[in-house]
C-alpha cells in the first residue's frame, strides 16, 4: 500500500508545484439545489426537536 502511495506521490507531485495548474471544481447546479434543500429540511427538523424537548 505504502509503495503505491509512493508510485502516486512522485507521478503527480511535480502538478502540484506547476503555476496555473489549480482548476476550479465543476459545480453541478442541480447537486447544490438537492444539498440546500436537505439543509433547509434538517434544519426544520433539528428547530422542531428543540421545540419539543424544551421542558
Amino acid at each position: 500500500m505504502i509503495h503505491q502511495w509512493k508510485r502516486a506521490l512522485l507521478k503527480g507531485a511535480s502538478g502540484v508545484f506547476e503555476r496555473g495548474a489549480c482548476k476550479k471544481p465543476e459545480i453541478d447546479e442541480e447537486q447544490v439545489k438537492e444539498l440546500h434543500a436537505k439543509v433547509g429540511e434538517l434544519a426544520v427538523s433539528n428547530s422542531f426537536c428543540e421545540r419539543k424537548l424544551k421542558p
